[in-house]
């Protein structure tokens, strides 16, 4: 299995996982994200934000809310990390100018 095929794979689960999860279980932090899917390390966060990455490309190619803002970060006080809105500026979902953050934060 090649490594894009391993990110495919947990990014599938992911999605799934979030799905079927029950409303009161969200939003799920990072590592409860990969404790759920089992994941053991070593790079355990880091293989989860890949999926998340993956699963935000291909929310937005398909028009579909990302469903990765679900998972968030034990540090940013109930945020996704940083990487997520980076990734969310690149694929043009979010403002890159920091005076325009303020609507997204009501």
């Amino acid at each position: 299995m090649t490594q894009r095929d391993t990110h495919t794979t947990i990014a599938n689960q992911v999605r799934a996982l979030l799905a079927n999860a029950p409303c009161d279980a969200l939003p799920m932090t990072y590592q409860q994200v990969a404790t759920a899917l089992g994941l053991t390390p070593p790079r355990t966060i880091q293989r989860v934000a890949q999926a998340l990455e993956q699963l935000m490309e291909e929310d937005v190619a398909a028009g579909q809310p990302m469903v990765a803002a679900l998972v968030v970060s034990r540090q940013c006080a109930g945020f996704p990390a940083a990487g997520f809105f980076e990734r969310a500026v690149a694929l043009g979902r979010f403002p890159t100018d920091p005076a325009n953050m303020r609507r997204y934060n009501r």
